[in-house]
């Protein structure tokens, strides 16, 4: 069975929590880079990883990996690389994606242009034509350059993976599901442990946490690109994996899972999504102000994506909400917070100092992952 690099790709900061994840389903790990976890597998590999893992917005398959200073180099590295060996004859191919940080080639249409004229004079040799109509399967392609390093690689996944398919409403302003998973997975939340979102929006984090809790794999109820690559990957692969995933499910999982938002139609929006995600009867929802925080047992969590004030409105009432939002914590009995935001006087406003601070880029936008950490709990006696 042929063996692959598959790239991850992953929110910067957010490696470590990756690479476990690769790391938990029996997978190398041959690299760790800023924002990207490499690892080999085989085709089995591309179909668990793209239904199992959490954290990663796709799966690749790295092609080549090589130094480019002008256009002519990147023109023949490409020629060179056996494209033959992952896109059939009629297969539909395209650069869908190119970047360039602290390269000397930084024209990312052009970047795409080239390899795209490279990738085509290989397969003319290779297949003996001098025209494809590609009316087969598809096989996006993307190129990274990084300080003149080109990593060309091709797409397994299509639709980002953080499209998990439940979430049919959204927020204002919603955290992806893989940031929302990761942000869970690096905190020492338990599903045996109560979980509090007092900002909870269209419900992601409350949602990942149940799904974490009862084993649903992310990618169960949604479709991959790759699934038609029959060239690479047999269909029973994937049947396989699915049946896997199947077989893991605890819907009788007990867990004390809870998402309160101010806005009563974005808590309805909310359990619509939970509805989708098949995790409704295991959270509680409920219209509820920050200000209405409270609970009555010690050492939960509170996991939370509070508003960031983007808008000037919105940032005159930011002291008043984070103030509050302090005081109710505080009176939570051995309680633990995890806060992501770009608001820059959360701590200030909130009366506390962070045990742990990690800076988390949300897309483009710089946050901040503070960690109010509270008591652990006594060890239950065997």
């Amino acid at each position: 069975m042929n063996s692959f690099k598959l790239i991850a790709p992953c929110h910067f900061g957010l490696e470590s929590v990756l690479k476990r994840e690769i790391s938990d389903l029996g997978y190398n790990i041959v690299c760790v880079e800023d924002g990207r976890v490499t690892f080999e597998g085989d085709a089995d590999a591309i179909c668990r990883a793209n239904i199992f893992l959490r954290t990663t917005e796709r799966i690749m398959i790295q092609v080549g990996k090589f130094k480019a200073f002008t256009f002519d180099e990147l023109f023949e590295n490409v020629k060179s690389l056996p494209w033959e060996d992952f896109i059939p004859q009629n297969g539909k191919f395209w650069v869908t994606k190119a970047t360039s940080v602290k390269s000397k080639l930084f024209s990312t249409s052009d970047i795409q242009k080239i390899v795209k004229k490279a990738m085509v004079e290989r397969m003319k040799l290779k297949y003996n034509v001098e025209w494809f109509d590609e009316s087969g399967n598809e096989y996006p392609v993307r190129v990274f350059f990084n300080k003149d390093e080109a990593t060309v690689a091709i797409d397994t996944t299509g639709e980002s993976l953080h499209r998990r398919g439940y979430r049919r409403l959204t927020s204002k302003a919603p955290i992806t599901e893989t940031l929302a998973a990761a942000l869970i997975m690096l905190t020492p939340w338990k599903k045996d442990r109560i979980l509090v979102d007092p900002f909870c929006g269209s419900g992601t984090f409350p949602i990942e946490a149940a799904m974490i809790a009862a084993n649903i794999a992310p990618g169960m109820n949604r479709e991959f690109i790759s699934e038609k690559w029959t060239n690479l990957i047999d269909k029973s692969n994937w049947y396989n994996v699915i049946d896997e995933a199947n077989d893991m499910v605890d819907y009788d999982v007990s867990v004390d899972i809870q998402g309160y938002d101010i806005d009563g139609d974005i808590v309805k929006a909310a359990r619509r999504n939970a509805e989708e995600a098949g995790v409704e009867n295991m959270i509680h929802f409920q219209q509820r102000p920050v200000s209405e925080l409270s609970h009555p047992k010690p050492y939960g969590f509170i996991l939370t994506n509070p508003p960031y004030g983007e808008r000037l409105e919105e940032k005159e009432a930011l002291t008043e909400l984070y103030r509050t939002f302090g005081e109710r914590y505080r009176a939570l009995d051995k309680w633990s917070a995890y806060v992501i935001t770009s608001y820059a006087n959360t701590e200030k406003d909130m009366g506390l100092k962070a045990t742990k601070n990690r800076k988390i880029y949300n897309g483009m936008l710089k946050t901040y992952f503070y960690q109010f950490i509270g008591e652990k709990p006594p060890r239950k006696k065997k």
